[in-house]
């Protein structure tokens, strides 16, 4: 029987009363997932974020600036068109007296 420090990679390290606590993996199987699941992990970040060209959030950060630039200059059309708009409905209430006798 062996004490809990003297366990062997790939063998169960065993207590006083030779119950396994722990089933150890090999090493290099378990360094292998983690170093393919970090290349994942890096592909995507790279897609997301883009190397040395622009990612995907790059792009749609420009896209969404644009369409905040027009949306406010939209807006400042709207304005003046519907100033105009009330004030020539507000002309043709005040000055219907006139028009229609």
């Amino acid at each position: 029987m062996k004490d809990i420090g003297e366990d062997l990679p790939g063998r169960p390290v065993h207590a006083v009363g030779s119950q396994p606590l722990v089933v150890r993996l090999a090493v290099d199987d378990f360094q292998c997932e983690v170093l393919q699941k970090l290349a994942r992990l890096e592909a995507k970040m790279d897609m997301l974020m883009g190397g040395s060209q622009p990612g995907r959030l790059t792009l749609h950060e420009n896209r969404i600036t644009a369409l905040e630039r027009n949306d406010v200059r939209r807006s400042v059309y709207d304005r003046l068109l519907n100033a105009i708009i009330a004030s020539v409905v507000s002309a043709a209430i005040a000055m219907h007296d006139h028009f229609f006798r």
